[in-house]
């Protein structure tokens, strides 16, 4: 493993509530979870002090309550929710659903990536003075 990355699965086989992903990663800047909840299941209400959070619905129908206001998202649905809003994660469906978590407190640092034409390029500049790389041959 290269230092400084770290590699894991979804685990949708899970019998679990969670698959903690930060903690599978080693991330420590925001948070990042895998919730399964099986037909009929419901989280807890909650807000953040500080954290907006990010709901991705991988598979099957969320209902996410925001204030006690229902908000249906099929899979490939994203919604954010601000910290101070209460919100509560529902399964009202006969399927399993399962729903990626991201969530962060601090402000967004843009623009600080560095791109780099080829692997050996030592010295990166900004993004958008590098082009796009030519796409790679795919056999069909």
């Amino acid at each position: 493993m290269e230092q400084g990355a770290a590699f894991t699965r979804l685990e949708h086989g899970l019998d679990e509530r969670f698959q903690t992903l930060r903690r599978e990663l080693g991330v420590s800047t925001f948070g990042l979870n895998l919730i399964l909840l099986k037909p009929g299941q419901r989280g807890r209400i909650h807000h953040h002090r500080r954290q907006e959070e990010v709901y991705l619905v991988l598979e099957g129908t969320l209902t996410l309550l925001i204030e006690n206001t229902p908000h249906s998202l099929e899979a490939g649905s994203l919604a954010r929710v601000g910290p101070e809003l209460r919100r509560q994660l529902v399964n009202e469906t006969t399927e399993r659903i399962a729903v990626l978590a991201i969530g962060g407190a601090h402000e967004h640092e843009a623009r600080d990536g560095v791109a780099f034409a080829s692997w050996e390029e030592e010295e990166g500049r900004p993004p958008q003075e590098v082009p796009l790389p030519d796409d790679v041959p795919v056999e069909g």
